[in-house]
């Protein structure tokens, strides 16, 4: 079907415009079983999640209900599902317990709140391009932020699981309330926790895909009522209010809450990759493209809408998405048809939920944040790459120590600062001839290479820019002294593994031409990069290495050099021969 280009102009702000119009009615069926399977997933996850995020559980549901409309007007993916999520909802908690200060009305308000503050950055990073975002933090950062989360979030579900009262502040200090309060476990508690946590995992290994969590609630629920466990001793989450959630705007305004724009800060760049990050697998998958930038928009539309309805923030999770994609999604309709179960969820089911074990929350918890925690990963990192594995364990000790907000931003910073070491620390190959050729190539990698005579030839292997030029030159000069006593009179550098340089990339081959010429060395340049010749003859280097030309490889300055049995020591009077671009 041909889209008119208007409407396909529009479609870029408006995504439906463009699906809508190529949608088969034969995938309805499939997109409304998606819906419903994803709402019996989502209920029981949906009030776990509220209540680690310390709100009234059924504003988990109005998450879900509202964060997937958002999301369906705005997002680019057709499998991403949008909900509250583990990590936000304890970054919640941590962060807006303390700016409530203990008023229970004040942090419902703080937390709707920090989802609008959520929709105005997302609306700002879209209007400013900001989908970089995505690569701030690196895979093996994630990797341990994951864990520290998981083994946070584990943390505070314990003491539910365990029956005991819990508390303190972080980790450490929840581990050490708990390790004191386990004399006072509750073994009724523990065994009806314990069977969740069992039925959750082996229902997950035998039936993917499929709400094995609804199953384990609405069991609890009977359970509990046949045996009346509340009676004796099993907390429950009680009353669920019912009914349509009310949309108004937060009571609060942003200037109102002192620290809520880091929170949104944290929550959304959090978001944006998770999510991100699971639309791209989702998509590859299925053989369509995602728009990065456009995920803003989508991440942004339902935190508004979550926020209009007294909600706290949300994302796109993977786990959620996942049981989204093996249901059948095709398209964003899918979210559409699990609001509206959700809806009737709430119309006509809440009175239903008010004898759920709080143990059985928390095992839900638990089982879904058993996947944060991966160890094979950070062994695998440990024995293949120690840059990578360091900055892993920064990311996973500073969510420990420093809690899941702080923690975001220390990895974030944690990638930028392993970015600048990589940086900082090029490969720099030292050539030989390879035997019977023209060509040259790393000697630490092939000794059995050929060494020149009087002839030292260096490729830096990365751009020569402020944060490596002294490493480069440094490791030069090492070389350089090595070989004097030998004859050394020729210096090559080969800049074609280097695509960009700076004013101190060059400032850096100024010095090493006046510490090579004071020891009676020439210096000459060869394959550098157009732009990369343009800023050096820009800045006066070109004269004093005899030009720097196009098209002049490593085999023809070496035989001009030696041509005629001149020697290398004839490179400091042999004009080089080229062309300028």
């Amino acid at each position: 079907m041909q889209v008119p280009p208007r409407v396909s102009r529009l479609g870029t702000f408006l995504p439906p415009l463009q699906w809508l119009a190529s949608y088969q009615p034969s995938s309805l069926p499939s997109d409304a079983v998606a819906g419903v399977t994803l709402a019996a997933y989502a209920v029981p996850v949906s009030l776990a999640y509220a209540t680690l995020a310390g709100l009234p559980p059924q504003l988990g549901v109005y998450g879900y209900l509202l964060g997937g409309l958002g999301y369906a007007l705005f997002g680019s993916s057709r499998q991403l599902a949008v909900g509250p999520t583990s990590a936000i909802s304890l970054m919640i908690a941590s962060s807006v317990s303390v700016m409530a200060a203990g008023d229970g009305a004040h942090y419902l308000q703080i937390a709707s709140l920090a989802a609008l503050a959520v929709a105005l950055l997302a609306l700002l990073a879209w209007v400013f391009r900001l989908s970089v975002l995505v690569k701030l933090i690196s895979d093996s950062i994630l990797v341990g932020f994951k864990a520290g989360a998981g083994l946070t979030i584990a943390m505070t579900q314990l003491p539910s699981l365990l029956g005991v009262a819990g508390g303190g502040q972080g980790f450490l200090d929840r581990a050490w309330h708990l390790l004191g309060q386990l004399g006072q476990t509750n073994l009724l508690v523990l065994a009806v926790g314990g069977i969740a946590v069992a039925a959750l995992v082996l229902g997950g290994r035998l039936l993917p895909g499929r709400p094995v969590a609804l199953a384990v609630v609405c069991l609890a629920i009977l359970l509990a009522t046949l045996f009346d466990l509340p009676g004796k001793g099993v907390a429950i989450t009680g009353f669920i209010p019912g009914g349509l959630p009310t949309f108004a705007l937060p009571a609060l305004r942003l200037g109102d809450v002192e620290g809520i724009l880091p929170l949104a800060g944290g929550v959304l760049l959090l978001a944006y990759i998770e999510g991100v990050s699971a639309a791209r697998s989702f998509a590859e998958k299925h053989g369509y493209d995602i728009d990065p930038r456009q995920e803003f928009l989508g991440i942004g539309a339902a935190n508004l809408a979550a926020a209009l309805g007294q909600g706290f923030p949300v994302a796109g999770g993977l786990s959620q998405s996942a049981v989204n994609d093996k249901a059948g999604a095709r398209s964003p309709l899918a979210l559409v048809f699990a609001s509206l179960t959700l809806a009737l969820c709430l119309m006509f089911l809440t009175g239903q939920l008010q004898n759920l074990p709080k143990a059985v929350l928390a095992a839900i918890v638990l089982t879904a944040v058993a996947g944060l925690i991966d160890f094979p990963a950070l062994w695998r990192m440990s024995r293949i790459s120690s840059l990578d594995f360091a900055a892993a364990l920064v990311a996973l000790v500073a969510v420990l120590l420093l809690g899941i907000l702080n923690g975001v931003l220390v990895a974030a910073l944690a990638s930028a600062m392993m970015l600048l070491i990589r940086a900082s620390r090029p490969h720099v190959a030292f050539l030989g001839r390879i035997p019977g050729s023209r060509e040259y190539s790393d000697l630490a990698r092939h000794p059995e290479n050929e060494v020149l005579p009087g002839v030292l030839i260096f490729r830096p292997e990365a751009n020569l820019i402020y944060v490596n030029a002294d490493t480069v030159l440094e490791a030069v000069m090492q070389q350089v002294t090595a070989q004097s006593a030998s004859g050394l009179r020729l210096v090559l550098c080969d800049l074609s593994a280097s695509p960009f340089i700076d004013l101190a990339g060059s400032a850096m081959l100024h010095r090493l031409v006046a510490e090579l010429a004071a020891r009676h060395i020439a210096l000459r340049i060869v394959d550098a990069r157009s732009q990369v010749r343009e800023l050096l003859r820009s800045d006066g280097l070109a004269e004093k290495v005899g030009g720097i030309v196009h098209g002049l490889d490593i085999a023809t300055i070496i035989e001009t050099a030696t041509g005629g049995g001149a020697g290398p020591a004839a490179a400091e009077q042999n004009a080089l021969p080229g062309h300028q671009p």
